[in-house]
């Protein structure tokens, strides 16, 4: 659900209430994500194989993230770089990193990579669409404005991902989930879908925009030294 949980609504920040956010996400959240692990499961056993056979190191790569209202939980993906690697939080990770595996690369661009979280999204810790979960060090220095995007269940995919993703700079894609947080519906979240699938087809660079050149701006206004410390 779209709801505001611990988090006190800050002047300014409105949180999307209507019957999608009240339950009928939820609802279509536990629908698809069984049956998209069913149906998927050849996918995934697949991509399994090919992680343990092409490099050394575990099959899943688990980090603890931080969910809705902060909250801790543990984050499966499939292991894309190489075994023993310590990520940097601060670090953006492009398709051409140098320690991306040759299969890692495969499973980043089509997004398989992303497909254990099925199973986060069955047990309510995230959604299908929602804000990247990210890690609890980042969130324990987010100010007020940045902690609306903790106000709702973190996706698989979500309206920062679709409109480009690794390209864009941390604050860049915050102002995209925040949109998010204001906008959640029903439409919208069909159009992330369908966005999604244009990413994988296309890749994150052709599907990039800057937020300002977008809709969503309008919703969002964020503050001054905030706008300051997004690059141009």
């Amino acid at each position: 659900m779209c709801d505001a949980g611990a988090y006190k609504r800050d002047e300014g920040t409105v949180v999307s209430d209507g019957a999608w956010a009240r339950g009928g996400k939820r609802a279509f959240d536990l629908v698809a994500a069984a049956i998209l692990l069913v149906v998927l499961s050849p996918v995934l056993l697949a991509a399994a194989g090919l992680v343990k056979l092409t490099s050394r190191g575990p099959v899943f790569f688990v980090q603890e993230r931080a969910g809705k209202n902060g909250k801790i939980f543990r984050l499966p993906k499939f292991r894309t770089m190489k075994g023993g690697r310590t990520p940097d939080p601060k670090e953006l990770v492009p398709l051409d990193h140098p320690e991306i595996t040759r299969v890692g690369r495969w499973l980043r661009r089509s997004k398989i990579d992303e497909l254990p979280q099925l199973l986060c999204v069955l047990t309510g810790r995230m959604s299908l669409v929602g804000p990247r979960p990210t890690l609890p060090d980042q969130v324990a220095a987010y100010d007020a404005f940045r902690r609306r995007r903790l106000l709702v269940r973190p996706g698989i995919t979500g309206l920062a991902q679709v409109n480009g993703n690794t390209t864009m700079p941390w604050d860049e894609r915050i102002l995209y989930d925040v949109a998010y947080v204001k906008r959640c519906g029903l439409l919208l979240d069909c159009a992330i879908f369908l966005r999604t699938l244009l990413s994988v087809i296309l890749g994150e660079s052709a599907t990039a925009r800057p937020f300002a050149a977008t809709k969503y701006a309008r919703y969002v206004t964020p503050p001054a030294d905030f706008e300051r410390a997004i690059p141009r």
